[in-house]
């Protein structure tokens, strides 16, 4: 027969093996964000001594991060001003990409971000998407797809900036200061600093924890969340970040509804 002390040890001893265990998930998840989206200590510390120096970004090497590589802080003398205003700021929009994989469409609503859905029509509009590839998955931790490079390493950007935008949409930060970006959510990509966004945007297939730095600025369709799922489920290269079922953006267009 079992004594009371002896449950109470057995109780104790579950206690201490689930809080071991979640310490020990949220030391993996830490581990699995410092890779993916937002900056590493080396592309911040890398971008503020490029601000010191010059001030501004690459204008051909926007800060987006790359999980093998940091985008280059070399500064120039001057960055191209972002697109100027030309959306209706009270109008839904839609982006459509013709991908390798089949057609994804994300809903976009300029009243709610106005500056991204401007510039991601302004690049559409100049092609400045079609041919390039999706080049990053992420399948533990956080589960996107990041697109938006036209040099496909991870450091491809337009030459400006545009400002965060809705970022309290998803609600409030729990203790870890995260919020849930739910599957289905398109959102920007940036170096972990304020208003770094430039044109990498992630496709989240699964429910995935993050910072609320992400401008979420879209949302999949059925039928786009069911490509993105299907190019997961293949996972990566050889355990890299190129996802094994490749995706190329044929062409990118943006349409007001």
């Amino acid at each position: 027969m079992v004594t009371s002390d002896q449950r109470r040890r057995q109780l104790a001893k579950e206690k201490f093996e689930r809080q071991q265990k979640r310490r020990e998930e949220a030391r993996r998840k830490a581990r699995q964000r410092a890779i993916v989206i937002g900056a590493t200590v080396a592309v911040v510390v890398a971008t503020l001594v490029g601000l010191v120096v010059g001030g501004v970004f690459d204008s051909k090497e926007s800060a987006e991060p790359s999980a093998e590589s940091s985008p280059s802080a070399e500064p120039t003398p001057k960055q191209s001003p972002s697109p100027a205003m030309a959306v209706d700021q009270k109008a839904k929009y839609t982006f459509s990409l013709k991908t390798s994989q089949g057609e994804i469409k994300i809903d976009m609503d300029a009243a709610k971000t106005p500056q991204t859905v401007n510039s991601f029509k302004s690049l559409a509009d100049k092609g400045y998407f079609d041919k390039t590839i999706c080049h990053r998955l992420t399948t533990e931790g956080i589960f996107v797809l990041q697109c938006g490079d036209p040099q496909g390493d991870g450091k491809g950007g337009p030459g400006y900036n545009i400002p965060d935008e809705n970022l309290d949409a998803l609600g409030k930060a729990n203790e870890q200061g995260q919020v849930i970006y739910p599957a289905g959510t398109v959102a920007m990509a940036n170096t972990g600093q304020p208003g770094s966004g430039g044109s990498q945007f992630f496709l989240v297939y699964k429910d995935s924890p993050l910072t609320p730095t992400y401008t979420p600025f879209g949302k999949l369709d059925p039928a786009g969340l069911k490509i993105v799922e299907d190019v997961a489920k293949e996972g990566t290269v050889d355990g890299g970040i190129a996802p094994k079922k490749g995706v190329t953006i044929e062409k990118a267009a943006v349409t007001k509804n």
